[in-house]
């Protein structure tokens, strides 16, 4: 009688933790099932500027049916699909005006920011209209900037996607370099101020690499695929000055939405 009670008593308790770690792992399969929302946040690299086929109702965000977000959705039919990126946006704007679509049910996140915190708009400029002096110490501030400044703005970005969207794997993308250096252009930047530029978008990459690393992020680089359709290449992903759509000036084409950004974000979602 003694040891019917013992078997009994043995069998309830395997049972039971049986039990809960079966639903303990059904709880998680559906946390896991549920997070499947895709969000696109960020710049205009993000929104797809320069890719054309902009969406109406995003107005100045020029948000484009051409950008690597959209083509990724379409290709993938997450269970929902909010793309907030914006033209212009800066880090504090995605904290202020993007992440309400963020929640637990979020599985995929995707981010390209920082350049125009770094000034890249007034890099360009500087470098177009001044002389190569005058460039090369404007990407020295920028430079700077990515130091001194960057980092913390990044911070608090990460932090809040993280804080909205804690099931989320998020995607940082970063961003190519310009030019090929002893391309094709005869005209324009000298190849010091190319050089240059090309070593600043180096340089704010390895910042954004890091601190995505730093918050459990995954960074896509898309220097490799962007090689040898740069500026100057020939065979160009990128806008050079266009002075009819200046907004699109150093922006992907939508060929480098498709080429460049969408495979290295389809290999690392």
């Amino acid at each position: 009688m003694r040891r019917s009670r013992i078997t009994a008593y043995v069998t309830s308790l395997l049972l039971a933790a049986g039990f809960a770690l079966t639903g303990a792992a059904t709880a998680q399969a559906s946390s896991t099932a549920a997070a499947t929302g895709y969000v696109a946040l960020g710049d205009s690299y993000s929104s797809g500027v320069g890719a054309g086929s902009y969406i109406s109702s995003s107005g100045d965000c020029k948000r484009s049916t051409k950008a690597y977000p959209y083509l990724w959705a379409a290709a993938h039919s997450p269970s929902s699909f909010d793309f907030t990126a914006c033209s212009g946006a800066r880090t504090g704007d995605v904290t202020a005006n993007q992440l309400g679509p963020l929640s637990s049910s979020t599985g995929l996140v995707t981010i390209s920011i920082g350049g125009n915190d770094a000034g890249f708009s007034d890099v360009m400029t500087t470098c177009v209209l001044q002389s190569e002096s005058s460039c090369l110490s404007r990407i020295a501030t920028a430079k700077a900037y990515v130091d001194s400044t960057l980092p913390g703005n990044l911070d608090t970005v990460y932090s809040a996607i993280s804080a909205k969207a804690p099931a989320a794997h998020v995607v940082v993308l970063g961003y190519p370099r310009f030019y090929k250096l002893n391309g094709s252009c005869i005209t324009g930047l000298s190849e010091t101020e190319r050089a240059a530029i090309n070593g600043a978008a180096d340089y704010l990459d390895s910042a954004i690499a890091k601190r995505a690393a730093d918050h459990g992020f995954t960074f896509g680089d898309v220097r490799g695929t962007f090689t040898g359709h740069e500026i100057c290449s020939g065979a160009a992903w990128l806008h050079s000055l266009n002075w009819l759509n200046i907004g699109e000036s150093y922006h992907p084409t939508a060929s480098g939405h498709s080429g460049g950004y969408l495979p290295v974000l389809t290999s690392t979602a």
